[in-house]
């Protein structure tokens, strides 16, 4: 699986939204009934560009929908597009300043370089005209959203944060509770290997999977700002004595025989890392919440008897990390174009403010297996019938919405450059062929780039 179409899947969540992953691709645009291309300049001709796939193609087709009807002189076009698709011809559009007026993303790295480039507005005193709008969505959201102290785009659809899973049924039959430090994890690691069981699944192939192991050691040993720094481009970030220690761990862990046998030869895309925790064949698996979907549709009972257990990733023992903090994606992001006219950036605001987060949102996400990432989706989780998805859901909620700091998966908050080279040396750090300290030197170079 690539990076891209992994981070597209990211925001399909759990649940009932499993058969929507199958609809993810790479190949060119698919235009709605009311779809328009071309530049966002003109008055009257406010654009919106999102990608294709049920059931997230759906909700924003109808958040449109129900703005257009109640807006009949100010209209939004909409143009949809397959992932990769998305992503080189909204990078072409903005790089030529046509691209829409509303700009749909994952924030992060992408939104700084348009930032970066004076290609989107800054709405920091809009949400401070709108402070009821800002107040209903998680805090934590607004990071990935936030560049040099200002706001440039609103935290929107469904939060995703990774999780830390595991059987309960491995755990009973070995006499084990599940981790509440990362020194149980690693007292775990031989009880599991002398019962033949698999510490850890790992999709390691795909690279971004062992990522999400550095996201938390970086921050529950040296709290947010380790990778802030890096983030900020500040030289020599990497080499932060809580960044090597976070490499040391996960190498210690490596070394241990931590992570299935051929963990190195195993893709993501196929599923097989989660096959292997709910077949016992390994006890604990981090991943994302958008699993939970496909174990619930393929691992038979796994769910649905109560097998599967899930927790946040537990402190380091010595920590500057919040425990509450998460990782994963914090949310959608929707800009608007600096190059849109006054009146269809206007148009842009009055839909953000009524048609992104509204009720009918809020219900459509929870309703397709989703967090949305407002806090009104709480009062929602009671209306689901399945009482395993309600339990995981109001996890899913209670993860997102009370973490103290929701970092963004790295490889989307970098640039493209330092993403591709970042994703390298960590598949050459599981594989125990590069130190920590070559790990950092060699991110050093990129930092900023």
């Amino acid at each position: 699986m690539t990076t891209s179409r992994r981070t597209f899947l990211r925001l399909t969540g759990a649940g009932a939204v499993a058969a929507g992953l199958a609809a993810c691709g790479t190949s060119g645009p698919q235009s709605s009934g009311s779809s328009t291309g071309g530049s966002s300049t003109a008055a009257g001709t406010t654009t919106y560009w999102y990608l294709t796939g049920q059931p997230q193609q759906g909700i924003r087709a109808a958040q449109v929908k129900r703005f257009n009807e109640a807006n009949s002189g100010t209209q939004i076009k909409t143009n949809e597009f397959q992932n990769d698709a998305f992503k080189q011809k909204i990078k072409t559009a903005i790089g030529a300043g046509q691209g829409p007026t509303l700009i749909w993303g994952w924030g992060g790295g992408g939104l700084k370089s348009y930032v970066d480039a004076n290609q989107v507005e800054d709405l920091t005193s809009w949400f401070g005209q709108n402070a009821e709008l800002k107040s209903s969505i998680f805090p934590a959201a607004f990071g990935a959203a936030t560049v040099g102290g200002k706001i440039y785009a609103m935290p929107v659809e469904a939060t995703t944060p990774i999780v830390l899973f595991y059987n309960k049924r491995v755990f009973e039959r070995v006499g084990a509770e599940p981790p509440k430090s990362w020194g149980d994890i690693m007292e775990l690691v031989p009880k599991f290997n002398e019962a033949k069981v698999a510490p850890f699944s790992l999709g390691g192939q795909s690279r971004w999977t062992n990522m999400m192991w550095l996201e938390f050691l970086y921050d529950r040993i040296g709290g947010s700002e380790v990778f802030q720094n890096i983030f900020d481009g500040k030289a020599g970030a990497w080499s932060d004595p809580s960044s090597i220690k976070a490499l040391e761990e996960v190498q210690k862990l490596v070394k241990a025989n931590g992570f299935i046998k051929g963990f190195s030869s195993i893709t993501a895309d196929s599923n097989a890392d989660q096959a292997l925790l709910y077949t016992g064949k390994a006890a604990m698996m981090l991943h994302g919440a958008w699993t939970y979907g496909g174990m619930k549709a393929d691992g038979g009972d796994f769910v649905s008897g109560g097998h599967l257990g899930y927790m946040n990733f537990p402190p380091v023992e010595g920590g500057k990390g919040d425990p509450s903090n998460s990782v994963g994606n914090p949310a959608a992001y929707l800009s608007i174009s600096s190059k849109a006219s006054d009146q269809d950036k206007e148009t842009a605001k009055k839909f953000l403010a009524n048609n992104t987060l509204d009720a009918a949102s809020v219900d459509a996400w929870v309703g397709a297996g989703n967090i949305p990432v407002v806090k009104s989706a709480e009062a929602k989780l009671s209306a689901v019938s399945d009482p395993k998805d309600a339990e995981w859901l109001k996890f899913v909620y209670d993860t997102s919405s009370k973490a103290k700091y929701f970092g963004q998966s790295w490889d989307q908050a970098l640039s493209p450059t330092q993403a591709e080279a970042l994703l390298d040396n960590i598949a050459k750090l599981f594989q125990l062929s590069i130190s920590p300290q070559q790990f950092a030197d060699s991110m050093n170079a990129v930092i900023g780039k």
